[in-house]
């Protein structure tokens, strides 16, 4: 036997770093929806008392900054000074400016059409250069690795059992972890489970164990995956009362393997909250996963990993990299073929196909942006997975 443990991690949206991608999108939303050609760089930053967003934007749209920042955390569920930050009473400190020209230059129009070699619209270039991932595997009908999508089932069930006052003494604040024993490939039990939730001071360490087991992780964490090994922490500090930017600093990007595969696949190194669709490190990123899902969907492999890259102001990438680690049913150099001549990875083409121009971004700041099914981002889809079975004969 090959045993060995892959461990991935979640945070709610009351995380400092989530606040700030939430603020982001949320802010890139209601500019795409008052003018979905918007160029969106948006960066936020938190801390006690302050929120500073920061980036470039140009836009016919007109927004209200501070309304949006306010209203973003009011729905997380900082709406009170004794959670350690207040939407109302917090600074809100803007310092937002137009794109560079010289980056719009490229985006504008791709060198491929100034040279001629392109005709049709879809002739935008890549918003900037760098290398996206997506990734896809058969361990969870979402078609995602089984480590991180139960960290976010945990994640969201903290939020849902706040929320509704099932737990009213939680914070907004919390992250969780999973760590899965494998055989192999295959999945084989839970190891360990960590659950870390802010709360309120008055509550004892013992009833936020137990209801937290009871009502997080005993229902998100199949039974039949426990056994009298699996270890579980909850809150294992014994206290976490000061919690979201008051507790510490949040910055938007800054959860970028939460964003998406847990670490299980590689990453790029480029965030998505706050970027509207021109920039690659966000629509190229869901492209690939759509890829990576679709080849998995067909049968053709177990597992698949897709890297893009791209060049600015290029509009076709300049490499595409398809690896199903040994568990293709065809060679990976057909399964490219197949997917270069039936998706068009020019990224007006992307936004076009996956129709990344709407306000969609703002729910997919949390919780992860892949496998995202419950949502309906098209980049979720499998509508390929057919075609691409039939033409590869499998």
């Amino acid at each position: 036997m090959n045993r060995k443990l892959f461990t991935s991690e979640s945070v709610t949206e009351g995380h400092p770093d989530k606040i700030c991608d939430k603020i982001s999108d949320a802010i890139l939303d209601a500019l795409l929806a008052g003018d979905p050609m918007s160029r969106v760089a948006c960066e936020t930053t938190a801390t006690t008392g302050i929120i500073y967003v920061m980036g470039e934007v140009t836009t016919k749209a007109s927004i209200d900054v501070q309304s949006i920042v306010r209203q973003t955390i009011r729905e997380i569920g900082y709406d009170r000074a004794k959670f350690g930050f207040d939407c109302d009473t917090c600074a809100v400190i803007t310092a937002i400016h137009e794109q560079s020209p010289d980056i719009a230059l490229g985006v504008d129009r791709c060198l491929e059409k100034k040279e001629g070699q392109i005709t049709d619209e879809f002739d935008i270039g890549a918003g900037d250069q760098g290398m996206m991932f997506g990734y896809a595997c058969d361990e969870t009908p979402e078609l995602m690795p089984l480590p991180i999508s139960l960290a976010h089932r945990m994640a969201k069930k903290l939020t849902e059992v706040r929320k509704n006052g099932t737990l009213s003494y939680l914070r907004p604040d919390g992250k969780t972890q999973v760590t899965v024993e494998y055989d192999g490939d295959r999945v084989v039990r839970v190891d360990t489970v960590v659950v870390s939730s802010q709360h309120d001071p008055a509550v004892s360490l013992e009833q936020i164990r137990e209801d937290l087991t009871r009502e997080v992780i005993k229902t998100t964490v199949p039974a039949e995956l426990f056994d009298e090994r699996t270890k579980i922490y909850v809150n294992p500090t014994g206290r976490f009362t000061v919690g979201g930017p008051q507790g510490d600093s949040g910055l938007t990007g800054r959860k970028i393997i939460v964003d998406t595969y847990g670490g299980y696949s590689r990453h790029g190194g480029g965030a998505f909250s706050g970027k509207d669709p021109t920039k690659v490190d966000r629509s190229a990123a869901y492209a690939a996963r759509y890829i990576a899902k679709n080849v998995v969907a067909a049968g053709l492999a177990k597992k698949c990993e897709v890297q893009l890259a791209y060049a600015i102001g290029i509009a076709n990438p300049v490499s595409v990299r398809i690896d199903t680690f040994g568990t293709g049913k065809v060679e990976e150099e057909d399964i490219t073929r197949a997917v270069l001549k039936n998706i068009d990875l020019r990224p007006a083409a992307i936004i076009a196909r996956f129709d990344l121009r709407k306000p969609i971004y703002k729910n997919l700041a949390a919780y992860g942006h892949m496998g995202r099914e419950d949502l309906g981002v098209k980049f979720e889809k499998t509508d390929m997975a057919e075609k691409l079975s039939a033409l590869l004969g499998k």
